[in-house]
């Protein structure tokens, strides 16, 4: 698909998201002035399979109310607002380097792995429901996997990495890869079911990171100093976060299961975060910090936690 086609399906949806409302005529009259028209209006039925599209590629339904209004519908949770704001943010910032001539000796971007290779591919299969074939160089294995056959679930971005999430055949459970990791990839023509039960909140919703875990989900307290607090508030650590401000600093609140991710999370913060709760998360969190001062002293490491 061409990549002005996907803009202007954002354009659409950015726009109607910034006014609420609009009539065909006041949509038809912004789309006048954009980019995209080349002066010329957008036909109804041009129209018509925007909005198809849009609700096929992004599940963003556009509805229109009983005066002819048309407006974003749908559901609110998490997950819907988190990737609209995504691809609106994605879109405003392509089109004001783009538009703008941005003098790129002045703009710095984090050069970071790379998916698009295969993300419209496994985008497409989990639209169809088919089942996809590929290679996988893992950091763990001294040999590239080949042949892995796979049913493609879900999506997710962390850490400015994509991820696949689905079921791998041989192994008869659910997997996680890179996409910057795969070396090769189709889709096969085979379709699959996915099961009712798998959600993607049920598997992330109480997770910090891509590691998927069974354990019971746990009240998190993190005590941070007043600095810190404000970074927390402007980009909260999980969108369970509850924060309760005393004098001298704040403790922020969370519902989550613990994992090796949320530990390195914590440890980034350095002095700035003190794990309060749960025993266990201090603890992962002292084992950590004391390896990793052994690769400094030298000295051996003990156990006992404080």
């Amino acid at each position: 698909m061409p990549r002005d086609q996907i803009s202007r399906y954002v354009w659409i949806v950015d726009t109607l998201t910034r006014y609420g409302r609009l009539t065909r005529q006041q949509l038809n009259n912004l789309w006048m002035r954009s980019q995209f028209s080349e002066g010329e209006p957008m036909p109804e039925r041009t129209f018509y399979h925007y909005r198809r599209a849009i609700e096929e590629i992004f599940q963003i339904d556009i509805a229109c109310d009983t005066r002819g209004n048309y407006y974003i519908a749908g559901d609110n949770s998490r997950q819907s607002r988190a990737f609209t704001n995504w691809m609106l943010d994605s879109y405003a910032v392509s089109n004001a380097i783009k538009g703008g001539d941005a003098p790129m000796d002045r703009v710095d971007i984090e050069d970071v792995p790379s998916a698009r290779e295969f993300l419209p591919t496994v985008l497409d299969a989990i639209r169809n429901s088919h089942k996809i074939v590929f290679t996988y160089a893992g950091f763990n294995r001294s040999r590239a996997e080949k042949d892995i056959r796979y049913e493609p679930y879900f999506l997710k971005r962390y850490k400015q990495r994509w991820y696949m999430i689905g079921l791998k055949e041989k192994g008869n459970g659910i997997r996680t890869y890179a996409l910057d990791r795969v070396k090769e990839m189709k889709i096969l023509d085979e379709p699959f079911v996915k099961p009712e039960h798998i959600e993607l909140d049920d598997l992330f919703g109480n997770i910090v990171g891509v590691t998927t875990s069974k354990a019971d989900v746990r009240t998190v307290r993190l005590q941070a100093t007043p600095t810190q607090a404000k970074y927390f508030r402007a980009l909260p650590l999980h969108s369970s976060q509850e924060e309760t401000i005393h004098d001298l600093y704040s403790v922020f609140t969370y519902r989550l299961k613990l994992n090796y991710e949320l530990a390195h999370e914590i440890m980034g913060f350095g002095g700035a975060v003190k794990v309060l709760d749960p025993p266990e998360l201090r603890a992962m969190v002292v084992t950590e910090l004391r390896q990793t001062l052994q690769q400094y002293d030298g000295g051996e490491v003990k156990r006992d936690f404080i």
